[in-house]
């Protein structure tokens, strides 16, 4: 079955795929709908018709047989043991095509993930702001769970943003040293954002 699946598997992108396996998927349902009764008791554990489903010899011609048992060999075969073992292939199907659609999320997350933007955003404020917000994130330990060096924090932002920051802890020194507003460009972006807060229209 498996085999047969994938021989008829559509060429296309993730959404086409996913698509195919579902209707692979409603295909196993389908069975199950047509074969509820007997997957009830199959489930359930029941024995009290199993004299009738696992017997050989003893089939009843109105619980439904499946038209492989008169294609069987009936010295072999009993009524229902063909339906048990579609019952447990498809349950190793449906477990083969959820993996197939959960590798598919997965692709698409990750191509996602790794496209690139349309839009190259440059930095187009001062670098010393620039390295103030880098001190920032670093002393709060927003980035890689708190153990990101700030050597590397410096280099990452240099790099999207094109930029070179230079001797950035001596500019960090100058920054610690100033008499007035020593976060001027933090203060600067807290106060613009609780001022687009209060604009109602504009937060929307």
């Amino acid at each position: 079955m498996i085999y047969k699946i994938e021989m008829k598997r559509p060429n296309g992108g993730n959404r086409v795929l996913k698509k195919y396996y579902n209707n692979e998927l409603q295909k196993l349902k389908a069975y199950f709908d047509n074969e509820l009764d007997f997957y009830k008791y199959y489930r359930s554990g029941s024995s009290y018709l199993d004299y009738k489903y696992f017997l050989r010899g003893e089939y009843d011609i109105k619980l439904a047989l499946d038209s492989y048992y008169f294609e069987a060999d009936s010295s072999f075969s009993t009524s229902c043991d063909f339906k048990v073992a579609r019952i447990l292939a498809n349950d190793l199907i449906q477990l083969y095509l959820e993996d197939k659609l959960i590798m598919i999320e997965n692709k698409d997350f990750s191509d996602k993930s790794q496209r690139k933007p349309n839009t190259k955003l440059m930095w187009t404020s001062s670098k010393v702001a620039l390295i103030e917000l880098i001190y920032a994130l670093h002393t709060e330990g927003v980035l890689n769970n708190g153990v990101a060096d700030l050597k590397d924090i410096a280099e990452y932002f240099e790099h999207i943003f094109e930029i070179d920051l230079g001797q950035y802890r001596r500019v960090f020194l100058e920054i610690r040293a100033r008499k007035a507003d020593k976060t001027k460009f933090i203060s600067a972006l807290n106060e613009a954002l609780l001022k687009r807060m209060e604009n109602y229209d504009e937060l929307i």
